[in-house]
């Protein structure tokens, strides 16, 4: 049988230009259709769902443009356009949501990048010591909030500090009790590691003249003479009473997240890296399943970190998309210096005979340096994100050989695991932050607290690398910001003006050399903490195809009299292109 060419020959010029000519058609016809597809799609152009006009733009990215943006669209919860007034004209449509920011300065979501959350909503609802300035004004507070509390549960909260009081003696359980009754009370100090419970509490926990001696990585305060418990419990002695205190409910803390998130975002805070527990995973997952969250949630579990490496390695607890996710671990490598627990590498100037621990202590977590070092590697050969609390300049120094040896067991990465406070340091020790990747996890409020004592417990020398904000960032270090609240105020303009000012609580000036300039603390509560989690190619600036995550200021903090940081106040929050918080309503 004969093909149709067999039977139909043609001539192979003609036939090409046959070939051509439906090519050329078929191409005319579907330019045509791209055509009237842009056209139309021009044409009906999507609007900006939201849009800022009149603005004054900080972006936070390191390339200005000149002169600065007045406007911004929004689309999807994403930037779309940053530009100016006349250019976003095109973008805004009917339907669009238009604020006008009266030239008010907008600048990138604030991160808050240590915090823990639920303990800070439910802290709002407790008893809060932190303001009291007498033994007198502590009692009072105490005998209200007991009045306050039903008589079946425990008198809860906290926050004291006594460096600012005129006679500097720490609380006693005999403070407590004529007051409390036979209900426990367990009140923690300002940093959360120590605390003071009363006879009632410390009697269901089993202390007395006759034990229990302390626990690895803790002190039961003891009166030298009588071996009575004072009632002063630091560090892993806590756990011997707050064990026994009723575990919070998921409602309570569901209510207490919601508290949280309304309190940072009236503050301008979009985002937190959260020190956590195992079971406010579920909070945060059901909020963000039912759509209730408006601060992005970075969470590192403060968990045993046997147990638990292959589960987050794993699943993450299915917790890893925009608004919450779990990164990685939280482990403490020892106290705080208010404490006089965080692990020095000479003892503490004012370390007295009776002290036992004059240098401070390192926790369970590391205390056995060959356990210490496996848990650092292994997470970190599962590619987990490690955050450890280290204040003292030995417990830093200890943590940056442990990710150093990590490192050189696994191979170097792009890890970014972070030191949490870093707030002492060895002066050689400096540089090796930005040597390793290390995240230098900061909280600048603290220097305002700890400045009016850390003189009298360190000796001046050491206070040469203390807060180092400016070695470390010249060190060329990521350096991010937080507050660790509700050990301190979430606000961060105080931070802000902590970092900048140098002012401590008592008004002094204290190591102004450290201080940062303004737009240099700025980033460190914007663009580097998203560096600091993997997400800066999603957040920290504003520039178009990132997360809308933005905060319109009554005050301009880049103009504002420095004296004046710390009053700097919110007119507008923005999460995913969402206004979630708005001073007039």
């Amino acid at each position: 049988m004969q093909s149709i060419e067999q039977r139909h020959p043609r001539n192979k010029t003609t036939d090409l230009a046959v070939r051509m000519s439906i090519s050329f058609r078929f191409v005319t016809t579907c330019a045509a259709f791209f055509l009237v597809a842009n056209i139309s799609l021009a044409a009906s152009e999507k609007k900006a769902e939201l849009a800022i006009v009149g603005a004054n733009v900080w972006t936070g990215a390191r390339e200005k443009t000149n002169p600065p943006p007045d406007a911004i669209a929004i689309t999807g919860g994403k930037i779309v356009a940053v530009c100016t007034d006349n250019e976003i004209q095109k973008l805004i449509g009917p339907d669009t949501k238009v604020i006008q920011a009266n030239g008010r300065r907008v600048i990138p979501g604030i991160t808050d990048s240590h915090t823990h959350i639920i303990g800070g909503g439910l802290q709002l609802a407790r008893l809060h010591l932190r303001g009291v300035a007498s033994k007198i004004a502590f009692i009072d507070a105490v005998e209200k909030a007991a009045t306050a509390t039903p008589k079946d549960e425990w008198i809860l909260g906290g926050r004291w500090s006594i460096e600012s009081w005129d006679d500097q003696k720490p609380p006693r359980a005999t403070w407590l009790d004529p007051v409390c009754g036979n209900r426990p009370a367990f009140l923690t100090r300002m940093d959360g590691h120590s605390a003071i419970a009363n006879s009632a509490a410390l009697k269901i926990a089993g202390i007395d003249a006759n034990g229990p001696g302390d626990p690895v990585g803790g002190e039961i305060e003891r009166d030298p003479k009588t071996n009575e418990p004072t009632g002063i419990l630091k560090e892993s002695a806590m756990g011997l009473v707050s064990k026994h205190i009723p575990p919070t409910s998921q409602a309570a803390m569901t209510r207490a997240l919601e508290r949280a998130m309304k309190h940072a975002n009236s503050l301008g805070i979009t985002s937190v890296h959260d020190m956590c527990s195992l079971s406010h995973l579920a909070i945060f997952r059901q909020a963000n399943e039912e759509n209730r969250l408006t601060v992005r949630i970075t969470a590192y579990l403060t968990a045993n970190f046997t147990q638990h490496q292959d589960k987050i390695a794993e699943t993450r607890y299915g917790l890893d998309n925009n608004m919450v996710r779990l990164a990685g671990f939280k482990a403490y490598m020892d106290g705080s210096l208010g404490s006089r627990t965080a692990y020095m590498h000479e003892h503490y100037a004012d370390a007295h005979p009776e002290m036992p621990y004059p240098r401070g202590q390192l926790t369970e977590f590391a205390v056995s340096p060959e356990s210490f070092h496996s848990n650092i590697a292994g997470a970190d050969h599962r590619k987990l994100q490690i955050a450890v609390h280290a204040i003292g300049d030995e417990g830093n120094h200890l943590l940056l050989n442990a990710y150093a040896e990590a490192a050189k067991r696994n191979g170097k990465r792009d890890a970014r695991h972070r030191v949490e406070h870093s707030q002492h340091l060895i002066p050689s020790d400096i540089p090796r932050f930005a040597t390793l990747g290390v995240i230098a996890s900061m909280q600048p409020f603290h220097k305002a607290d700890d400045g009016r004592y850390a003189e009298k417990a360190l000796g001046k020398k050491r206070l040469e690398a203390s807060y180092a904000f400016r070695q470390l960032v010249d060190s060329e270090a990521t350096v991010v910001f937080g507050s660790d609240w509700p050990v301190v105020t979430l606000n961060p303009f105080a931070g802000l003006d902590s970092a900048v000012n140098a002012r401590t609580l008592d008004d002094k000036v204290w190591l102004p050399s450290h201080s940062l300039t303004v737009e240099e603390a700025l980033r460190a509560y914007t663009a580097s903490p998203p560096f600091a989690i993997h997400r800066e190619d999603k957040l920290g600036t504003i520039e178009v195809g990132k997360l809308a995550d933005l905060v319109i200021l009554k005050d301009d903090v880049l103009t504002i009299p420095s004296s004046r940081i710390k009053d700097i106040r919110v007119d507008t929050t923005i999460v995913n292109g969402t206004v979630v918080y708005n001073s007039e309503y």
